[in-house]
């Protein structure tokens, strides 16, 4: 017997979540359910619950079929792989494109009233006229428990690499399934589509006497947001550092293709990396064309237990029309070489609050004056690029200096020249565009309405 019951939504136990106006999603039966609701009842507002990717992806699609829409999340941010300085970027774009957004703040109770729903928030409310409860899902292993097959403490069911349970001729396969983290080997809950397809093949080969291994779920993942694309694969921040891992990160800002090339369009690239052995450990991207491919790349040297560093031997297709002789996958490569080799050294936007303005080290914007018209980091005076080898006696040498640039290209330019003529210096990376994208975000004032409508 092969088990593959899938996950079911969650449902909070919170007052109210039994409205008839209150819709989770998990297959066509409620698909439309929803739609039905929409066409009969003439919604005009919509509250979705949680900013996970049904979250994000629904609302996507009821913005498009009219409705307003406000999205709640308890973290921080939206789409939790993703770190807080890439989501950025995504939460931007949602709001670009009509999304309201509630984050860092989570639903205490639903009433239904005359009108709608009044959602009573940890802070604050709203109201709308239908609510998507889309906080996450768990292993639907009820039958499973009850016939006393081993299951972790979420309620997974916990089998062995050929996708054995503990009790003899049943297998297990799915988002039902513990499965083990690729990078770190921990047990982990990751329900995907493409990780649930192979273990149903290789609990298949096995029944079949042929010997067959699941060997780890790394979670890449891709997601559409109006134009947008999103991806990632393997670990961010928070879980290389739950894993204890000594990790560093790179980042770059690439064109999708050849910027002489009409239409390119660039891409946020992040990735982790281990300190000590360079392992590739994760990435992250966010954009618009080309964003799956690259990843898809990356995925695939993640699972062959590739260093960041092997990314620049990397032999992919270029035309001017696709991408670039030097492929942003190339490149994400090239730059943690710098940083590995010693050439260049880094901060990130995280420490520029923590910079010190007294005078200690010298803050560096080699921007252009009109780049800095539109908007400049408090501290650091600026000295364009192109002019900067005239004005190196400006400049102590017995301080460390902190140099940014737009994209941290420029910037890195202008470090190695400094270096080449004896300074300690420090390159931003993600440049200002990452800097201003994250700080942006944090104060953004925190958005509670009264009325959704």
């Amino acid at each position: 017997m092969i088990l593959s019951p899938g996950a079911e939504p969650i449902k909070p136990a919170i007052p109210g979540i039994g409205s008839p106006r209150v819709f989770t999603l998990r297959n066509i039966p409620e698909t439309l359910k929803i739609k039905s609701f929409i066409d009969t009842q003439k919604p005009k507002s919509v509250a979705v619950v949680g900013g996970g990717y049904i979250g994000v992806e629904m609302a996507e699609n009821l913005k498009n079929a009219g409705l307003d829409v406000t999205v709640i999340e308890l973290s921080d941010h939206l789409i939790a792989p993703l770190d807080f300085d890439l989501a950025a970027d995504v939460h931007a774009y949602l709001r670009k494109n009509g999304v309201r957004l509630v984050l860092g703040n989570g639903v205490k109770e639903i009433k239904e009233t005359v009108n709608g729903l009044s959602v009573t928030l940890e802070r604050g409310s709203l109201t709308a006229d239908m609510l998507i409860m889309s906080v996450g899902v768990r292993p639907e292993t009820a039958l499973a428990k009850d016939c006393g097959i081993l299951c972790n403490r979420r309620g997974s069911i916990m089998v062995d690499s050929h996708m054995k349970t503990n009790v003899t001729d049943i297998y297990a396969v799915g988002d039902a399934v513990e499965v083990n983290d690729f990078i770190t080997g921990n047990p982990a809950f990751i329900p995907l589509a493409g990780p649930a397809n192979k273990q149903g093949r290789i609990a298949a080969d096995n029944i079949c006497d042929i010997d067959s291994e699941y060997t780890g779920t790394q979670g890449s993942a891709v997601l559409k947001i109006f134009d947008m694309t999103v991806a990632t694969t393997g670990l961010n921040e928070k879980s290389a550092a739950a894993a204890g891992i000594d990790y560093d990160k790179t980042y770059i800002y690439s064109g999708s293709h050849a910027s002489y090339y009409p239409g390119a369009v660039n891409m946020s690239i992040k990735a982790l990396w281990d300190k000590t052995t360079h392992k590739l450990l994760g990435a992250q991207i966010v954009g618009f064309d080309g964003v799956d491919k690259r990843m898809d790349a990356l995925a695939t040297a993640i699972r062959f237990g590739a260093k960041i560093t092997d990314l620049t031997k990397l032999e992919l297709c270029y035309a001017p029309p696709f991408g670039s002789a030097k492929d942003p996958v190339n490149m994400l490569g090239f730059v943690a070489e710098n940083v590995i080799s010693g050439k260049i050294k880094q901060f990130f936007p995280e420490d520029v609050a923590g910079l010190p303005r007294d005078g200690s080290v010298t803050l560096l914007d080699t921007r252009t004056a009109t780049e800095v018209s539109r908007g400049h980091i408090d501290g650091f005076i600026n000295i364009p690029l192109d002019s900067l080898r005239e004005h190196l006696g400006e400049i102590p040498k017995d301080k460390p200096v902190y140099v940014h640039c737009h994209s941290g290209l420029r910037s890195y330019i202008a470090c190695r020249i400094l270096k080449g003529n004896g300074y300690d210096c420090y390159n931003l990376a993600g440049g200002w565009r990452l800097y201003e994208s994250v700080v942006n975000e944090r104060t953004v004032p925190e958005y509670v309405c009264t009325e959704c409508r």
